[in-house]
């Protein structure tokens, strides 16, 4: 399986400045390559592929010499990406989702850049990087890199940090078997309730940080565009979306890991995130909550541990009695169900766990 494992960079102010210049050729060969697709389409009603295109790129550096300072398989992997997006397109364009044409992309929206084939422009010596066009980096080897090394990316915070991440193939690392399953029902009270009757508190990391951010956001705003306020007013909200993220990937990375260091099988439910953000009452709560990122975490962690992940369909999960099967409605005002023919009286939030229990055991052929 694949893993990816990050780092921090401590370039100099000119490596700095060499990997800013990368960023800034790999930006502008995507928006070229992305015109060139858009004008072959509507002058010629020809389609542009990823081989074609990536035969243009020594042409190329002949006219915009800027470029022969990036290393060639970096050009490569931009016009992979420009594919990649075009194929997402499609794909949406079939299914009949709202498609989303691939964008130019501007400053800010070009972050990273990729080597590759591993050892090719790049090679990792102690906690030195040593790339190809831009010199020896000192990086922060916090935790030892495993399995074989396949890629490296090259990737630049919204608030200038510069970080590296390696794409490695790694043996699984199963744990010991484990008999004990649970249900996981997430909300935005409770992060999480488990079958067991356990629950993790929502940290709400968004809403603890919500007045702040508002404040800078607001000196944001009345700074005038293009002067140094305006700039280093960006940078401060930058610096607290970025302190918010960390400490939610944090929070459901150690989450995620203490359930699949105890449970052997765990049941979660199949939500469609995307959606339930058309609620303006709720979305901000469920962005904030991270669910997506969560059953993500989940997902990779059980598979390197063996341990069994089930996506059960959430449908009717808090209306049905966990004991008797009996269906009736729940408002999300009503935090305790309470079944009119068995009597049962139980949280809402854990009769929804222990549904989602039953539906999981049920898919893998046992009896809850």
């Amino acid at each position: 399986m694949l893993k990816t494992f990050k780092y921090r960079l401590k370039p100099t102010k000119k490596q700095k400045t060499l990997m800013q210049d990368t960023l800034d050729e790999c930006r502008w060969l995507y928006n070229y390559l992305l015109e060139q697709r858009k004008i072959a389409w509507e002058e010629r009603e020809e389609s542009l592929n990823y081989y074609s295109q990536a035969n243009t790129l020594p042409g190329l550096k002949t006219e915009r010499p800027s470029l022969a300072n990036v290393h060639s398989q970096v050009l490569q992997n931009v016009a992979v990406r420009l594919d990649l997006a075009f194929k997402a397109f499609f794909r949406r364009v079939k299914a009949g989702e709202k498609p989303g044409y691939p964008r130019f992309k501007g400053y800010d929206r070009y972050d990273s850049f990729t080597y590759p084939q591993a050892g090719v422009g790049w090679k990792l010596e102690g906690n030195v990087l040593k790339f190809s066009k831009i010199g020896k980096v000192r990086v922060v080897l916090h935790r030892p890199i495993e399995g074989v090394q396949k890629t490296c990316t090259i990737k630049r915070s919204s608030t200038g940090k510069w970080f590296v991440c390696f794409s490695c193939e790694v043996k699984a690392s199963p744990l010991p078997y484990s008999d004990e399953v649970v249900g996981i029902d997430m909300g935005l009270i409770s992060f999480a309730v488990f079958s067991t009757g356990e629950a993790i508190l929502a940290p709400k990391f968004f809403r603890r940080d919500e007045k702040d951010l508002g404040r800078k956001q607001r000196k944001l705003s009345d700074a005038e565009k293009g002067t140094p306020e305006r700039k280093k007013a960006r940078k401060v909200v930058s610096k607290i979306h970025e302190r918010i993220t960390n400490r939610r990937r944090n929070f459901t990375h150690q989450q995620s890991k203490k359930i699949v260091n105890r449970f052997g099988m765990i049941a979660i439910e199949d939500l469609e995130v995307n959606r339930m953000v058309h609620n303006h009452c709720l979305a901000k709560s469920i962005v904030d909550a991270a669910w997506s990122q969560f059953a993500q975490f989940l997902s990779y962690k059980a598979v390197d541990a063996g341990r069994r992940l089930i996506r059960v369909n959430p449908a009717y999960t808090s209306q049905d009695c966990s004991t008797c099967g009996h269906r009736q409605k729940m408002p999300l005002s009503d935090r305790v169900y309470t079944c009119p023919c068995c009597g049962l009286e139980i949280d809402r939030d854990h009769n929804a766990s222990l549904n989602i229990l039953r539906l999981g055991l049920q898919t893998i052929g046992e009896n809850p």
